[in-house]
């Protein structure tokens, strides 16, 4: 649905994008993150076709976003951090003239405009003015405004900024919404433990370049790897061998427990659980250890370590 290809971009005396190449499989929701100045809001710009990268291509649901960036538009929904609302107009008003700016016909408009409002939680502000408006409820607004038209993809910058925890909730519940509806995402946020609730996918930038882009893979997958901690009430002899020939492989063990991975389900880790304790092991912790967004950015940053 996105594809990046060697895209470079240079401010004066600074190269804020260093042949960055990635793709994004559609209705994916990829976090994007890096530290202050790594290049995210400029890739997210180049990829809504209002910054020109100074070489490299993107496209777009098939579409190069440099050379149609008009019909590119229709299919992208973006977010800046810093946004701009009319102040004096109400927010029914702000919608429509979102809706009809992305091209959407009359006739449907103001159903869209009230399904988005109740999506965004502002059904009961539609009369009031954009000015007159929480910070909160204005971040909705600007979202509602970015999707009316229901763009293919949709490119939010640090949409839970100026979000109270319970908006931020409701936030993570509509990306996930968003996503079952076809949409492809990417986000940038510095909030980790929130883009992994509902996130597919990591691409960490780093003085400009990609240090890491991978799947973010979920537990219950059936091809899953997980990693497993057992510990064991009172010691037991040949506990290493008796894991051996379940097919796990250990990372440490001793005689009262062990860490180790396998592949399969949650169907694969009830059935080891249950061959476990009928082989008589005093199971008394078996744990699934999940590795955290936040642990993999900072390993790729660690890893990638580099001077601008």
């Amino acid at each position: 649905m996105i594809a990046a290809d060697q895209l470079t971009y240079d401010y004066p005396g600074k190269r804020a994008l260093d042949q960055v190449t990635f793709s994004l499989a559609p209705t994916s929701i990829t976090a994007l993150v890096g530290p202050n100045g790594a290049g995210k809001t400029t890739l997210l710009r180049c990829i809504a076709g209002l910054d020109e990268p100074y070489s490299g291509s993107i496209a777009v649901a098939g579409i190069d976003v440099l050379r149609r960036p008009r019909d590119a538009h229709r299919q992208i929904g973006y977010l800046p951090d810093h946004f701009g609302l009319y102040a004096e107009l109400t927010v029914r008003q702000c919608l429509l003239y979102a809706g009809r700016a992305r091209g959407l016909d009359s006739a449907a408009l103001d159903a869209r405009m009230r399904d988005v409002a109740a999506q965004l939680d502002i059904a009961d502000k539609l009369q009031d003015k954009a000015g007159s408006l929480s910070r909160g409820q204005r971040q909705r607004l600007a979202i509602a405004q970015a999707i009316i038209h229901r763009p293919r993809v949709l490119l939010l910058d640090e949409p839970a900024s100026g979000l109270d925890p319970e908006s931020r909730a409701a936030l993570s519940g509509l990306m996930r919404r968003l996503r079952d509806e076809g949409m492809t995402l990417i986000v940038s946020s510095h909030i980790l433990a929130e883009l992994e609730a509902y996130c597919t996918g990591m691409l960490v930038l780093q003085h400009g370049r990609v240090v890491e882009h991978r799947v973010l893979e979920h537990s219950s997958r059936a091809d899953a790897t997980r990693e497993i901690r057992l510990r064991l009430s009172r010691p037991v002899s040949g506990l290493r061998e008796l894991l051996t020939q379940r097919g796990v492989t250990i990372s440490s063990h001793d005689t009262q427990g062990a860490r180790f991975s396998m592949s399969g389900g949650d169907d694969a880790l009830s059935s080891l659980l249950q061959s476990l304790l009928a082989a008589g092991l005093p199971v008394c912790e078996f744990t699934l250890e999940e590795t955290s967004l936040q642990d993999v950015y900072l390993k790729a940053v660690e890893d990638h370590r580099v001077q601008p």
